[in-house]
């Protein structure tokens, strides 16, 4: 018997109305009985190491055998095939397990999982979701794609890493049986990676996201120009990086995007719902772009533009009284906000030391009418606070709480990444291998234990979000990356996402115990901090 996707789905329709998620011993599953009953452990989904922590946890003490005998079903309009896709595609990698998707012949569809497009949860929240996981069914309710990608990626976690078939005639994965009803903490969860004091290419970045999803963080900043380097190609003006994007620090080669590989870079974030935001900083640390191009020098304090593979910051300005420097940013922000589909436009603003502070003012206010007329809202450090800020603008705190509080008072949303707490370039400890120290030492329960909603002492309404900014000054490869980024990054994600009742650190360092396995499957190169009690490697 061979079901149309229409039928089926008019059927699981009937179902949902009338609140049923136990279902498929009936109908579609009594066509194809396995020949003998599946021998199922029994489970606790509250002992599942889910990480971030979902809001609401109920267990049911039995499990879904996901097996060969298993397929995924979307509605009918075909809004969620994607996300479908997606999850045959990890299933596969993690178990070998080919998932088919809205198929169900006979001897095939004993077990479904079913993602819904569930209208009752749009008034919750754009990424809030339920799962009910039964011995025969999982259906995954949300309203909204991106929602359903939250959910599957919790579905993943609860994936065992190897398959129970020691009293079975065939390979199963028991998934913890019970409800989970969960939404985000904060709609901004992100991290910002620093490429313009060293390259990292397409593919490295890639691989981070692929991880940055599977911990349902969704945004990630991009640091794309420093004093050392010009990482993203603007027509208008070539010599950016053919001149300034050569350099990194300490002497490598260099690197930059051309426009097509931001554009298929944006595209491959977008596929994990996750936003790409643009920093081009100013008007300091602009060595690159004066180097480039001298008219854009500032002259006076700042230093003569040459080639810079140090670590010094600080030194460097634009030419804020220059109709050229402005026509400049103008063509920036225009050719790379046509390439950013999201909602904001980073314009730097830190360490502007030899930058004059009515000057510095005059052009914050000025590139913010720049960045508006391109259809995005100005982000950048809280150093802009001086400037005349308003509710159409993004302040983001980091060393200053003085400035933060001002930016709020001004009307700003504020995003917290304070260098004592979430720089991810800062060292574990006095043996780390990679790492600098200025603001602190943060070990990994120091990036945890703090609390998002009162670090700041401003009310949580006007807090956006929370970034973990990865400064690469003293990182030039991918697993150096990965060193200092996990397992912290991880914590971050979860002070994110799940609410202060249900973080705590003892709960938290054992579920991060959980999380080994995947890092060492994706081959991430995670800190092994003497703070948490790992599981030895074979």
């Amino acid at each position: 018997m061979i079901y149309s996707k229409i039928v089926l789905n008019k059927y699981l329709r009937n179902l949902l109305k009338i609140g049923g998620t136990s279902f498929f011993a009936l109908g579609i599953v009594a066509c194809s009985q396995p020949k003998k009953p599946l021998h199922l452990p029994k489970t606790d989904l509250k002992e599942a190491t889910l990480v971030p922590k979902p809001l609401k946890t109920v267990p049911t003490f039995s499990a879904f055998a996901l097996d060969q005998y298993t397929s995924i079903h979307t509605p009918a309009n075909g809004s969620l095939d994607a996300i479908a896709q997606f999850l045959s595609e990890k299933i596969k990698l993690k178990t070998g397990l080919d998932i088919p998707i809205n198929t169900a012949e006979e001897g095939l569809a004993q077990r479904i999982i079913y993602i819904n497009q569930a209208d009752s949860l749009k008034t919750k929240d754009n990424e809030a979701y339920q799962l009910y996981i039964n011995k025969d069914s999982i259906i995954l309710n949300a309203a909204t794609s991106e929602a359903a990608f939250r959910g599957i990626q919790t579905l993943r976690q609860l994936i065992p890493e190897q398959s129970n078939d020691t009293l079975n005639e065939h390979a199963i994965w028991p998934v913890p049986s019970g409800k989970i009803m969960d939404r985000p903490n904060f709609g901004y969860r992100g991290t910002m990676l620093d490429v313009a004091r060293h390259f990292f290419d397409l593919e490295e970045v890639k691989k981070y996201i692929d991880a940055l999803a599977y911990y349902k963080i969704n945004v990630l900043h991009l640091h794309l120009t420093d004093d050392q380097g010009w990482r993203i190609e603007i027509k208008s003006w070539p010599k950016l990086t053919q001149i300034g994007g050569q350099t990194e620090v300490g002497g490598g080669k260099g690197g930059f995007y051309t426009q097509k590989d931001y554009k298929d870079l944006v595209a491959y974030a977008a596929k994990h719902y996750i936003t790409i935001i643009p920093e081009v900083d100013m008007p300091g640390h602009t060595n690159a772009a004066s180097l480039s191009y001298p008219i854009l020098h500032a002259g006076g304090k700042a230093e003569k533009p040459r080639i810079r593979t140090d670590m010094k910051v600080g030194y460097s300005s634009l030419h804020t009284k220059k109709d050229t420097v402005y026509s400049f940013i103008d063509n920036v922000v225009e050719e790379i906000a046509a390439l950013s589909p999201g909602p904001y436009f980073h314009i730097g603003g830190d360490e502007t030391h030899v930058t004059q502070k009515k000057d510095y003012v005059d052009f914050v206010e000025r590139v913010a009418t720049i960045v508006q007329k391109h259809g995005k809202r100005m982000v950048g450090w809280a150093d802009i606070a001086a400037a005349g800020i308003d509710s159409t603008t993004i302040s983001q705190f980091w060393r200053s709480k003085e400035n933060a509080i001002t930016s709020v008072q001004k009307g700003a949303k504020l995003i917290l990444s304070p260098a004592k707490k979430a720089y991810l370039d800062m060292k574990y400890d006095t043996l780390s291998k990679h790492g600098l120290s200025w603001a602190a030492l943060i070990p990994v329960d120091t990036a945890y234990l703090w609390s998002p909603e009162t670090y700041s002492g401003v009310p949580k309404e006007q807090i956006l979000g929370i970034e973990a900014p990865l400064w690469s000054e003293t990182i030039a490869t991918l697993s150096e990356l990965e060193y200092l980024a996990f397992p912290r990054i991880i914590g971050y994600a979860e002070l994110g996402w799940s609410v202060p009742e249900n973080r705590s650190w003892e709960g938290y360092k054992e579920r991060l115990v959980g999380q080994q396995s995947y890092l060492e499957r994706m081959s991430i190169n995670y800190y092994p901090s003497p703070l948490i009690p790992w599981n030895e490697k074979e």
